[in-house]
């Protein structure tokens, strides 16, 4: 049995079947864009830790800036002794996030955990107990965050009751929309069907906070008409709702801004970070307007880990490497290239329903035909498949399951790119012969 194999059995043993695995491999080495695993094959990236890698794998600029915290200290605990990355963190965060109101910063380990205690500040400051999410918005595997997730299955299946005054509005789907419908006519339906769910299902007087991804990530990389983002942020204002953008997934670049917010001319009162913001390391944040953040008193928010030490080391970092090598600019130019390549693939592969983009995250939507876009979650698994063993690592989302997503590091190389553009069309390929020969057999 060889290592890998010895270290699968492992896993197979110790750890629950309830954390998946997309790729069965074991990492040995990274830089860039590119895994090496244990038997020496070289993997191309193309999901980035699901986000988190917007400045790729092991960045020399960061490795060093947490040796170097190493060798000062671990975790003191910011509730026992402050330390300076902490707040140095929490000032940059300030100064990048939208917004010229004064502002201040808290720093998590999760996603999760960002998402609940943005949700914590915003009952406090308004007192009231509703908490508003959107159709297939994902904020977590906590209890909350849970109930606050759109998806069922598998996310929320078996793991209830969840906590009480959640409640999903109705978020548009552009592609799904009837092709008897302009898309500004499509627009203001949905504006009047928010208007409607306040009626119908929650008083805005109730409403603490609205939790909104500008773009979906679980949810399919849906990209919402600007219109609606800025009329949910205007309902907001007018009803003393605390706006709160979840950014975890779509921030520092991914889109092309350093937020995705800053596309539709929104400015939240609170954004939620996380993923790319340390480079791998456990790290989230709850960043906005300082009468809400300061609302609570002291030892009421916080957590033993919470902004650790060597995490604001990178993430600092993370934040200078964004800017100094023009990820921004660079995001905008990965994401044409692989949605050219993708327009080229869907004159070739009818699977393909809808290829959409904001900067570098790009999704394809896979159906079983152009006419009535039925999601194709069997196709999409195939082709994930193929892609997983044979050198790309590739991810699918969506309520379906019929999407797949590109969150390549921004650093990838044209090389990276290239390789791993590559594999995906073979497994495109592949698909399409299976798909006309289970045609032919009939």
């Amino acid at each position: 049995m060889s290592k890998t194999e010895n270290l699968q059995a492992k896993r197979k043993k110790y750890v629950p079947r309830g954390v998946s695995n997309s790729n069965l491999n074991v990492a040995q080495h990274a830089s860039g864009a590119t895994i090496t695993d244990m038997d020496q094959k070289e993997w191309i990236d193309f999901a980035g830790a699901i986000g988190t890698l917007n400045v790729g794998h092991s960045h020399p600029k960061i490795t060093e800036a947490v040796n170097k915290q190493i060798s000062s200290f671990l975790h003191p605990g910011f509730n026992v002794m402050m330390y300076e990355g902490y707040i140095n963190l929490a000032e940059k965060l300030c100064e990048i996030t939208p917004g010229t109101f004064d502002k201040q910063a808290i720093l998590f380990n999760s996603g999760a955990e960002a998402v609940e205690n943005a949700v914590k500040v915003s009952r406090r400051f308004t007192k009231r107990p509703a908490v508003v999410t959107f159709t297939r918005g994902f904020h977590g595997r906590t209890n909350l965050t849970m109930g606050m997730t759109s998806k069922v299955k598998p996310y929320k299946f078996g793991f209830g009751p969840f906590a009480p005054e959640v409640y999903q509005a109705p978020y548009p789907y552009l592609y799904r929309k009837s092709d008897n419908q302009s898309e500004e006519e499509y627009i203001d339906q949905m504006i009047e069907e928010f208007k409607e769910f306040f009626i119908a299902t929650v008083a805005p007087e109730m409403v603490a906070c609205v939790v909104m991804e500008p773009i979906q990530g679980e949810g399919g990389f849906v990209i919402p008409p600007k219109r609606f983002v800025q009329f949910v942020d205007s309902f907001c204002k007018e009803h003393g709702i605390v706006f709160v953008a979840d950014e975890i997934q779509t921030g520092f670049g991914r889109t092309g801004k350093f937020f995705a917010m800053e596309h539709f001319g929104v400015v939240p009162d609170l954004i939620t970070v996380s993923k790319s913001l340390a480079a791998g390391l456990p790290l989230s944040g709850v960043v906005g307007r300082k009468e809400i953040l300061n609302a609570a008193d002291p030892g009421e928010l916080g957590g033993t880990f919470a902004g650790n030490p060597v995490a604001c080391a990178a993430a600092l970092t993370v934040i200078d490497v964004i800017k100094e090598e023009q990820l921004l600019e660079k995001a905008e130019i990965l994401g044409q290239k692989i949605e050219t390549k993708l327009h080229k693939f869907a004159e070739q592969y009818a699977f393909i329903g809808e290829v959409r983009r904001m900067g570098a995250m790009v999704a394809v939507e896979i159906v079983s035909n152009r006419i009535d876009k039925a999601p194709d979650k069997k196709i999409t698994g195939e082709i994930t498949k193929y892609a997983n063993e044979n050198g790309l690592l590739l991810l699918s989302a969506g309520l379906n399951g019929n999407v797949i997503r590109f969150l390549a590091p921004l650093v990838i190389t044209d090389e990276e790119l290239s390789k791993g553009l590559a594999i995906l069309e073979q497994a495109f390929e592949q698909q399409q012969r299976m798909v006309i020969g289970h045609v032919n057999s009939y």
